[in-house]
């Protein structure tokens, strides 16, 4: 039986990554993403990380990134999801299975691939290079665990490693994890971090040495997997079939503080038709919905309220126009006079897939014209883009959306805004 390797790819800086593809100019210019609303740093280019922490509100280092010209962008999730999809089109083609493990990173099964693996981790990373214009690094080991280890280490020795780092071989294993703090390990935290610096363990390969049962008896099986997978035994599977989600959530804050209900309405029935989208694409059906509001928590001089209510549904659905009406009542009822809300968020709870209902011939159920509109609906937006047939309620262009002063181009989404070229 072949030997097996994993291999972990991941995009470098992605999000700044994607804003540097459309702006050449861009390459050697650090950069920053906001998160909603232009509140918080949630990505960094590698020249810009000395100067700017994770998580900075943006109002705090305004000025600092002007002083080391440093150019920040609103989040345009448009456009990373769409180059993620690019991404991962390319490595699917190149290796035998993947699993997409976020939206910048997959782990590819390279087990029994004949050749040199550290080579086809160099082709992997020039193809998608060429074909999306993303970087990447490429980890290469016999375990999930290592393997992301090997691609941190690709990463902090880009120059030394080109960006590819194979740690099949068990002497090089062992280096890497005593060069490596425990912290750099891949699900250990700071919390954890300081329990296990607590007992002594600084560094991955004293982890990897620590006693397995005693690991989990201290912390938790999950570290004790983390310990066997770092001694190259495999604890955690390929998943090439994410599990269909329990809970789907659609939230955004507000891009102003909205008093009235009206504005509010029409952002959680947006927000509804958003996560009904999701519900339908992977074929589940929900029985309860909770919305809820609030007010911005961190004004002292503002009032603060924050309600969530939960509502069954009559039957299991999917069906966008009874979800929206349900969350509505829901909203009226959280909803109270003489506040600043800020945010609404819905969620979709209790959900199953459709071959999981058992049928009862005296239970109501969904409607087979219900699900036929449903399926229409789905049908026109997936062809002629999302949003161009939706229920009333939902407006594109909202007085309520997020502030997005620095939102880039949506490239490759929109036909309004391709990218030209133009000629001399």
């Amino acid at each position: 039986m072949a030997n097996t390797a994993i291999a972990l790819i991941d995009c470098n800086s992605f999000y700044c990554s994607c804003e540097r593809v459309f702006r050449p100019e861009l390459q050697q210019v650090p950069l920053v993403v906001l998160s909603n609303n232009d509140g918080c740093v949630i990505a960094r280019s590698a020249d810009a990380k000395p100067f700017v922490e994770m998580g900075a509100p943006f109002h705090q280092v305004r000025g600092l990134l002007k002083r080391h010209g440093i150019v920040p962008f609103s989040s345009n999730y448009a456009l990373y999801g769409d180059m993620s999809e690019r991404v991962m089109t390319v490595i699917e083609s190149m290796v035998p299975a993947v699993e997409v493990y976020s939206i910048d990173e997959a782990f590819a099964d390279l087990t029994g691939v004949q050749g040199d693996l550290e080579h086809l981790g160099r082709l992997i990373r020039a193809r998608v290079l060429k074909y999306t214009g993303i970087p990447t690094g490429v980890g290469i080991a016999t375990t999930k665990t290592l393997a992301k280890l090997a691609n941190h280490s690709a990463k902090k020795w880009q120059k030394q490693t080109g960006g590819v780092v194979d740690l099949r071989d068990p002497e090089r294993r062992d280096k890497v994890l005593k060069a490596l703090p425990v912290s750099a390990v891949w699900g250990v935290g700071r919390r954890m971090t300081a329990h296990l610096n607590a007992q002594g363990i600084q560094t991955a390969w004293q982890l990897a040495q620590a006693d397995a049962w005693t690991l989990r008896k201290q912390f938790s099986v999950v570290i004790e997997k983390t310990a066997r997978e770092l001694r190259g035994v495999a604890c955690l599977s390929l998943e090439e079939a994410a599990p269909p989600k329990q809970e789907i959530c659609s939230s955004r804050m507000f891009g102003k503080r909205l008093q009235d209900i009206g504005p509010i309405r029409e952002a959680v029935a947006t927000y509804t038709a958003t996560a009904c989208e999701k519900l339908r694409s992977q074929h589940s059906v929900c029985r309860q919905i909770r919305v809820g509001v609030r007010t911005g928590m961190h004004n002292p001089d503002e009032a603060k309220y924050a309600k969530g209510i939960t509502m069954q549904l009559p039957w299991a659905t999917d069906d966008t126009r009874m979800i929206t009406q349900y969350a509505l009542t829901a909203l009226q009822q959280a909803y109270r006079v003489g506040y600043s809300y800020s945010k609404a968020e819905v969620m979709l709870l209790d959900l199953c897939q459709r071959n999981e209902i058992s049928g009862d011939l005296f239970a109501p159920q969904q409607s087979v014209e219900s699900t036929k509109v449903m399926a229409v609906l789905d049908e026109i937006n997936a062809k002629w883009g999302r949003g161009t047939l939706r229920p009333g309620r939902v407006e594109l262009q909202p007085e309520w959306r997020m502030l997005r002063e620095m939102l880039s181009q949506s490239y490759t989404t929109r036909l309004d805004q391709l990218w030209t070229v133009g000629c001399r």
